[in-house]
């Protein structure tokens, strides 16, 4: 393996190996039921955990497992190629026509036999015990009979580890009913059949086999993605509703082994994926498990980016339908003013980013151009039952897609409104990030950020006190390092939001929070220089050549263009402390306004 996945990987375990996170472990009493336990990765994560807590466990394969030795044309050979021969000269012994289908029948039937005997003498090596029993999980009557016997002798099940899968990988105009019942059959279907053996209040664990596919999307595998989505959103609930239960959804990225072919693995490194070491795998599950801290779900791996392929010449509308509501979005609660829930301008930005990275994976969002707000979205009685995002595209090739953007709806006499229009810039590889030469750390005029949110009395209001409206979720203004006429420096970090609260409008490569946070400099400002609040108006360019994170710290610096009484222009460089550019915005205007400042002030719904 490559050192610098070894790298990445030792990291991962450091993360996840936290001691002050401990909690009670798995112990020799502690029954696991399996699905998928007996055979690949699942297996080697069930024989890791008997090594480290000696725990039991019902192993639930659909193999047919008998403890009968190996027939006899099959005891001297040990690889597929070798048996394969035996398997044919066997046939030919008995007077039987070796076709490749009896032949391949055979040697999987052995394979399968082995794999399962040598993972119930591992667990069993490893200071654990195992039962195997025969049983699809998707047939619950079998599922039922199988785990009733198995408790006899090893007593109640206390935790679940939901593994089993099957892929069926094809672009989605090429996939049948069929293929999307069977692979979201096992994992949902699966689920509910293994709750049916095992009441939730009697669980201490309950593990789910999720996938990156399930959390970043992966071309050809849009049936086995809803499949594991939904069990990363099962995890969440079940959380909730147990608390005393350990609920977990690893999100595995590719293992170096299991449904990892040779083939696979060669694409997986054209495409720079790291994969999934067994032993660190293992000990990040083994290390997660007990930890004190709630995670239901945990990311382990990057995106599966799908291959660079040629764009067609073909210029193509696409129009986007979606219903906006205060409810499916938490954020908006914390974006009010004058007591209704606005829209955040940067969410029509993200809006249009993550629709335009949907239909062309691979390529990820660099500009935005000529950026207007014609017209924001209230939430009040003039929310529109339906908003229209329609992308044209204007240019594709040497890497790069170009769109526009007009986001618009209709009032209830059917009368167009426009709202937000933007051009977007994806690129399938992003240019070096720059360096922002005027960088400004001298701390002449300090204003600590969270002053600058707190509600006060009209007052008690100072020039700078007060001047954001912004809720929890847009509160990243950590401390204001300096401040003229000819711009400012500020600090910045913005604690994670979770994708619950983020709702419509998730983290993608464009972070709309953080990029809220960054444009807050412009209100500060004004509500310094002038004693006014302001609204966007538009955005000459905007640049990102890197993501910045959540809980990271950046520094957004400003540098006035042009301001009056009525307006402020200014640019916006966001970088590290060494300068290095996340993202800049060049041009950004916004109306000043008295009033608005008033309005500010009423930033509760």
């Amino acid at each position: 393996m490559p050192e610098n996945e070894k790298n990445f990987y030792k990291s991962l375990m450091t993360l996840f190996r936290c001691d002050e996170f401990m909690r009670k472990q798995p112990n020799s009493e502690t029954v696991f039921l399996v699905s998928g336990g007996a055979k690949g990765i699942t297996a080697q994560c069930v024989i890791a955990l008997a090594e480290r807590y000696h725990c039991m466990f019902i192993l639930v394969g659909r193999s047919v497992y008998t403890e009968e030795a190996d027939p006899v044309w099959a005891t001297n050979f040990e690889d597929k190629v070798d048996l394969k021969r035996g398997a044919m000269q066997h046939l030919q012994a008995i007077g039987e026509r070796p076709t490749p289908q009896r032949v391949q029948q055979m040697v999987h039937d052995v394979c399968v036999q082995r794999e399962i005997s040598l993972t119930l003498r591992a667990i069993k090596t490893a200071g654990g015990r195992a039962i195997y029993i025969s049983a699809d999980v998707t047939d619950v009557a079998a599922l039922q009979a199988g785990v009733a016997g198995a408790v006899i002798h090893l007593g109640p099940v206390t935790g679940i580890i939901h593994g089993a899968g099957v892929l069926a990988d094809k672009l989605i105009q090429h996939k049948t009913a069929m293929d999307f019942e069977r692979v979201v059959g096992v994992k949902v279907q699966g689920l509910e059949n293994l709750l049916a053996c095992v009441p939730l209040a009697q669980l201490s664990y309950l593990v789910f086999f999720s996938s990156v596919a399930g959390f970043y999307g992966n071309v050809g595998q849009a049936d086995y993605a809803i499949a594991n989505e939904i069990l990363n959103k099962v995890a969440h609930r079940v959380q909730r509703q147990y608390p005393a239960c350990r609920v977990l959804a690893v999100d595995w990225g590719p293992w170096d082994r299991g449904m990892v072919t040779p083939e696979l693995k060669r694409l997986l490194s054209e495409r720079n994926v790291p994969m999934i070491p067994v032993e660190v795998g293992t000990a990040i599950l083994a290390d997660t498990l007990i930890e004190r801290e709630i995670r239901p779900q945990i990311v382990v791996g990057g995106p599966m980016e799908p291959p660079s392929a040629e764009l067609d010449a073909e210029l193509r509308v696409y129009r986007v339908w979606r219903t906006l509501s205060l409810e499916a979005n938490p954020f908006l609660r914390d974006h009010v003013i004058g007591r209704h829930a606005v829209l955040p301008t940067v969410c029509a930005v993200a809006w249009a980013v993550n629709v335009c990275e949907q239909m062309y994976p691979g390529y990820r969002f660099f500009c935005a151009e000529n950026y207007k707000v014609l017209k924001g979205i209230v939430f009040d009685e003039t929310l529109a039952s339906a908003y229209v995002l329609e992308l044209q595209e204007l240019a594709k090739g040497a890497g790069q897609i170009i769109f526009d953007v007009l986001i618009s709806s209709e009032t209830e006499a059917g009368i167009p409104r426009y709202h937000y229009s933007v051009q977007i810039t994806l690129r399938r590889e992003l240019p070096a990030a720059p360096v922002y030469a005027s960088v400004n750390y001298t701390e002449t005029h300090t204003l600590d950020g969270s002053k600058l949110y707190t509600r006060m009395s009209a007052s008690a209001l100072s020039a700078s006190a007060s001047i954001l409206f912004h809720g929890p979720s847009f509160q990243g203004v950590d401390r204001v390092l300096n401040l003229s006429l000819r711009g400012l420096t500020m600090r910045c970090v913005l604690p994670a939001i979770s994708s619950e609260q983020q709702g419509q409008f998730p983290v993608q490569t464009f972070n709309p929070y953080l990029t809220d946070v960054q444009l807050q400099s412009l209100l500060i400002w004004a509500g310094h220089f002038y004693q006014m609040g302001g609204l966007p108006l538009r955005i000459q360019k905007g640049e990102q050549y890197r993501p910045a994170c959540f809980d990271e710290v950046t520094y957004a610096s400003l540098e006035v263009r042009e301001h009056s009484a009525r307006k402020l222009v200014a640019d916006v460089t966001v970088h590290d402390v060494e300068g290095r550019i996340y993202n800049r915005v060049i041009g950004a205007e916004i109306t000043l306004s008295a009033r608005l400042k008033e309005l500010f002030k009423q930033n509760e719904l």
